[in-house]
């Protein structure tokens, strides 16, 4: 058992002259503030506005202290070897202990271990001193820290600085031969055998030979390995026969194996151990599209961010929560958006079937002194999580410029203009993408690596990137979305985020006449899309926001949908749930009440659809208009016959119409066109679409929800699809 430090520690802001003096034993720090471990240091009312650096400070007994010590007792013998660990750190750290510099540690996800035997045989008593630092990233071009969306733009930090010792502190216990790195992922899987690939770094204070034990579900085997002084590095292979598949929730079962590794030291007793948990699969993308093994798979998702934004106090059952609401809205994909998250959240991935796309923690610009460090970053994150089946790509670098996302300073409206700018070479696209990249790649070469996120695909060497499109939003009208998509079919082989901001409807009595500026709102944006000005109050236009979100995620959804695999292989809508209160573009408020745009999630990703054409924004009379019905099946069978009635009803009027088609398991299919004169009246023009379809295996007779996911009312007048005389302009 490990001796676990958490707790109350002493802390204060540091100085100059008490980094000096503040690590000695006699150090008097009764006068310092209590906080606790593991905590955020904002969240104490005395360092609330405090942006670091931080000293703080613990003492600990290991003869005496009442906190469990199994570990520490049981390893009386001369060969034992004492660790101190931090399992997570924002973001860098000096430690000392007992006055003697231990050393320094950078990244906040992974854990830092420092050797400490000697300290803790020569005595009992002990003192633990860190410096703590999280530097303020005031240059959206330099930044230096790699904490992605805790101090990147405006949808998650507000502000707020997550610096602190924000995961435990222990003292573990190994014998003479530690395992300080580990990693186990799945190399390849078929029905017929797996290839588990294991990787561990040994590190030894003398020669010798080892034995290192692995078990897989119960299956052990042995080898034997001499190792030289200090740290060794061991790779091999444990073959799985007959391997239970692992498989996202849409398409199977998630059966798990546990591996444990135990390193005998020459005696033959046990040194170290580690336990994991790994889920056999393969995963590959060609083209953007997406196969799970070997089973193609259009990817219907979304983007996540941090559960709450002070990370450490996250509730474990809060990222499983959010996880079932995307699971429940017909979602097979989340991104983890710009962090690396906590371990519940992927242990709750990998049961419920949810496949994630795992960002590196790099959102826009950086310092030319980063390079290194994320490279070695990179390489510990694959150490951490490349045994969960639910990751199946890791992104280097998302929008590696600097974006304008503030309120004040919304990004441009010229889309081609942006385009133009992101072919210039730059050091963060063109020298820091590629080493994280190519870290990724040596570290894991099991899953796709995406060089960048949200950049525009024209050049040759931007290939292995997905686009980001805020038609309706930061760029023109959501209508030109499907007339884009066939000028530049590139740009939608995998759209990441698209969407727009709404405001959660807990805050419409809270609204004033600022409509929000200091809540995030963009307010640059909403006064082109959804003015405030055009209604006559905040709790109206507030509705209206969430109206135009719903809209907008429906019709971006279904005209992906319509293009699955030609050539679209997927879509993750921007973004799902809050982590702090505010306006936003998430379609789950910060107390989890869903808005209007989850529903128009939910719907527009259900298994079996029926799309109609985005309808212009004004109808002239007298004109002929076509519409075409397409329905789009994300089903493992054929529909033998998808029966679509179309209601089409205007001022005075209503017209139907029928029709009837197959569809081929997995695909879409056009099932009809709409062709009529549009009446000579003024009013509003709407359609209703009623699917009922039977799958060819059993001939049952599957109804859909009616309207669910087709029927074309608009409450609003800014988006209803209106049907205007011949001469009213």
């Amino acid at each position: 058992m490990d001796l676990d430090l958490s707790g109350t520690w002493r802390a204060t802001q540091s100085t100059d002259q008490l980094r000096r003096t503040y690590q000695l034993d006699s150090f008097d720090d009764a006068g310092w503030e209590s906080l606790p471990v593991p905590g955020h240091w904002q969240r104490t009312p005395e360092f609330a506005a405090i942006e670091g650096p931080l000293l703080y400070r613990t003492r600990f007994d290991t003869a005496t202290d009442g906190r469990p010590m199994g570990g520490v007792k049981a390893a009386a013998n001369s060969t034992a070897r004492h660790w101190l660990v931090f399992d997570g750190v924002f973001y860098q750290s000096d430690v000392w202990l007992d006055g003697t510099y231990l050393g320094d540690a950078e990244g906040s996800f992974a854990a830092h271990e420092f050797e400490i035997t000697d300290a803790l045989t020569s005595r009992s008593e002990h003192v633990l001193a860190v410096e703590v630092s999280c530097a303020p990233q005031r240059s959206p071009k330099r930044k230096r820290n790699l904490t992605g969306v805790f101090q990147t733009g405006s949808a998650w930090d507000r502000g707020r600085n997550p610096g602190g010792i924000w995961r435990p502190v222990r003292v573990v216990t190994s014998g003479p031969v530690r395992i300080k790195h580990h990693r186990v992922l799945c190399a390849t899987t078929t029905e017929r055998r797996a290839t588990i690939r294991l990787r561990s770094v040994l590190d030894t204070h003398a020669p010798g030979e080892v034995t290192v034990v692995t078990t897989v579900d119960g299956d052990v085997s042995s080898t034997v390995h001499s190792l030289a002084l200090g740290e060794n590095q061991l790779e091999w292979d444990v073959v799985v026969d007959r391997p239970r598949r692992w498989w996202p929730h849409a398409l199977g079962d998630q059966p798990m194996y546990d591996v444990e590794v135990v390193v005998l030291d020459g005696d033959g007793r046990p040194s170290d151990e580690r336990a994991t948990r790994i889920g056999l699969r393969t995963v590959a993308m060609r083209n953007w599209i997406t196969t799970i093994n070997g089973e193609r798979i259009f990817l219907k998702g979304t983007n996540q961010g941090p559960t709450d934004h002070w990370l450490g106090e996250c509730d474990p059952k809060d990222a499983r929560v959010d996880l079932e609401l995307a699971r429940s809205a017909n979602l097979d994909l989340v991104r983890v958006y710009g962090h690396i998250a906590r371990p519940e959240f992927y242990e709750a991935a990998d049961e419920l079937g949810m496949l994630l796309w795992q960002d590196f923690p790099m959102l826009g610009g950086y310092h030319r002194s980063t390079r290194k460090q994320a490279a070695t970053q990179a390489r510990t994150a694959v150490d951490l999580l490349a045994h969960h089946p639910s990751i199946m790509a890791w992104s280097s670098h998302n929008t590696p410029f600097p974006a304008a996302s503030t309120p004040d300073a919304p990004a441009p409206r010229s889309f081609t203009g942006a385009a133009l700018r992101q072919q210039l070479p730059t050091y963060n696209k063109s020298v820091l993408d590629r080493a994280v990249s190519r870290a990724f790649r040596r570290a894991d070469g099991s899953r796709p690596v995406v060089e960048h996120s949200g950049m525009v695909p024209t050049l040759p060497a931007l290939d292995t990137t997905d686009t980001h499109l805020y038609f309706g939003w930061f760029h023109g009208d959501e209508r030109q979305l499907p007339t884009f998509a066939r000028a530049w079919p590139r740009m939608v082989r995998f759209v990441s985020e698209f969407g727009s901001q709404s405001v959660p409807s807990e805050l419409d009595d809270s609204l004033d006449d600022s409509f929000g500026a200091a809540l995030g709102a963009q307010l640059p944006v909403f006064d082109r899309t959804v003015p405030p000005t055009a209604f006559p109050d905040a709790k109206a236009w507030a509705e209206a926001t969430r109206h135009y979100q719903a809209m907008l995620v429906r019709f971006h959804i279904e005209t992906l949908r319509r293009l699955k695999y030609r050539p679209a292989g997927g879509f993750s809508q921007f973004c799902f749930a809050d982590s702090v209160p505010g306006i936003s573009m998430s379609v789950i408020s910060h107390d989890r009440i869903p808005k209007e745009g989850y529903e128009a999630l939910t719907a527009a990703c259900r298994p079996v659809i029926a799309i109609a054409d985005r309808f212009p924004a004004h109808f002239h009379g007298g004109e002929a208009v076509a519409i075409d019905l397409h329905v789009v099946s994300d089903l493992r069978v054929p529909i033998s016959r998808a029966a679509l009635t179309a209601t089409l009803t205007w001022t005075g009027g209503t017209q139907t119409f029928r029709y009837a088609g197959a569809v081929d398991a997995d695909d879409v299919a056009r099932i009809g066109t709409i062709q009529m004169i549009v009446p000579e009246v003024d009013g509003p023009l709407v359609l209703d679409l009623d699917l009922a379809y039977d799958v060819a295996t059993d001939g049952d007779s599957h109804d859909a929800d009616t309207g669910a996911t087709a029927t074309l009312h608009a409450p609003s007048t800014y988006r209803t699809y209106v049907l205007t005389g011949e001469h009213d302009h």
